[in-house]
């Protein structure tokens, strides 16, 4: 899966949050779940201009199927999210609780 550009993920907040940002770092987050890999890529560090709740967000995107379409992740650094980790420890527990499964 080819890596998205600063640029679209920039984009991404722009629309989701509201504000501008600036590239932090780039960190490899794999998080397993009863033996199996849920999440294994590149979580991007931004920090955030004139955001109201914080100056930090962590964000990434995945294909959502074979068309090519992404979805894109923005978790904010807020309590209990404190790290690249524990921002897709608490993605994957909001989508997961939101399907039900």
């Amino acid at each position: 899966m080819p890596e998205l550009s600063t640029e679209a993920l920039q984009e991404a907040i722009r629309n989701l949050e509201g504000c501008e940002s600036s590239f932090v770092a780039s960190v490899p987050v794999k998080e397993t779940f009863n033996g199996e890999t849920v999440w294994d890529g590149d979580v991007q560090v931004f920090q955030l201009i004139g955001h109201a709740e914080t100056d930090c967000a962590y964000v990434w995107s995945y294909e959502v199927n074979e068309t090519g379409r992404r979805r894109f992740i923005v978790v904010l650094h807020k309590p209990p999210v404190d790290s690249p980790e524990t921002a897709v420890r608490a993605s994957i527990a909001a989508e997961y609780g939101s399907s039900g499964a």
